[in-house]
């Protein structure tokens, strides 16, 4: 494994990058051609470019690796942080026109560390642009959402999600079949970066693997439950999803199965029934006492449409 799919399939130009929205691309290339940024707050599902596009921007503006600071908020989300690390950077003069800082996945970042961070913006704006991304913007405070434009980009369709998937099997000389490569797309949608590990990690020996033959595979709820759904193992299936999410993950499990509504049915009329049962468990299982109870009840009415 000499290089990470990931990195290596990463766009670096704005021309390389699919933007799902024409009116936010000719804003990108509007800064390209300007010369510069406003602080930035990048929100969206995990793996849909919020960093690829942020790094992009850099890249395009030419800015020298020298004014650039980027910090994982997610390890990285105290007081201390803003105070020392982000003032010392932004405080001293830079080399280009402007420093960039990146906070990537910015709403770990505690409300004080926030609070902070709006000072922080305020004091150094003529030299310095913040760039945030997040999976929740509910989570960021309204001071930084004020300071930031904010650029929300949505998920690829999982058909160009899936082609862009079997592209890289064929650029990296991968022998697929499309029902294994359909389960990883649909264990780890709309998340291409983790997609694309996944994928690397099951096919070293130039063949992608069947997940269902792979112990590792087994670990993962989401890939276990795909493959268990798709032969038919319904009651299997059931299980291993409720024994397997855990409380914290149980947003993530009732949008992935949002995510794949193929799996109840292909007709827009049942999928349309089972969003509104989705919906409903979602609704619900912050209410009840035991939220595997109703991610169980919530799958036996899915199964049922099928």
């Amino acid at each position: 494994m000499n290089n990470l799919w990931v990195e290596k399939y990463r766009p670096d130009t704005v021309n390389g990058y699919v933007f799902r929205d024409s009116s936010q691309q000719a804003q990108v290339n509007s800064w390209v051609e300007e010369g510069t940024i406003p602080h930035l707050l990048f929100s969206g599902a995990a793996g849909v470019g919020k960093t690829t596009l942020a790094k992009i921007l850099i890249n395009q503006l030419e800015v020298s690796e020298y004014d650039v600071l980027e910090i994982n908020a997610s390890r990285e989300n105290s007081v201390d942080t803003i105070r020392d690390k982000i003032t010392n950077f932004v405080s001293t003069l830079p080399f280009g026109e402007f420093k960039v800082v990146l906070l990537d996945e910015a709403d770990y970042i505690s409300p004080n560390g926030q609070a902070a961070l709006r000072g922080v913006m305020e004091t150094y704006h003529a030299s310095a642009r913040f760039i945030l991304t997040c999976n929740y913007p509910n989570r960021i405070i309204p001071a930084l959402h004020s300071r930031c434009q904010g650029f929300h980009i949505d998920k690829i369709d999982q058909v160009e999600f899936t082609a862009r998937a079997a592209t890289v099997l064929v650029e990296e000389g991968v022998e697929f079949e499309l029902d294994i490569l359909d389960s990883y797309v649909k264990a780890t949608y709309p998340d291409l970066r983790k997609c694309l590990n996944t994928l690397q990690q099951n096919s070293t020996s130039g063949v992608l693997k069947d997940p269902a033959d792979d112990v590792a595979a087994a670990n993962d709820w989401k890939l276990n439950a795909v493959n268990l759904f798709k032969t038919g193992d319904i009651k299997q299936a059931r299980t291993v999803m409720c024994s397997s999410v855990r409380p914290e993950e149980m947003d993530d499990a009732y949008r992935w199965l949002y995510d794949n509504l193929d799996l109840w049915s292909t007709e827009p009329e049942v999928q349309d029934q089972a969003i509104v049962i989705i919906r409903n468990g979602l609704v619900n299982h912050s209410l009840v006492a035991d939220p595997e109870i109703n991610l169980s009840a919530t799958l036996i009415e899915l199964t049922a449409l099928q």
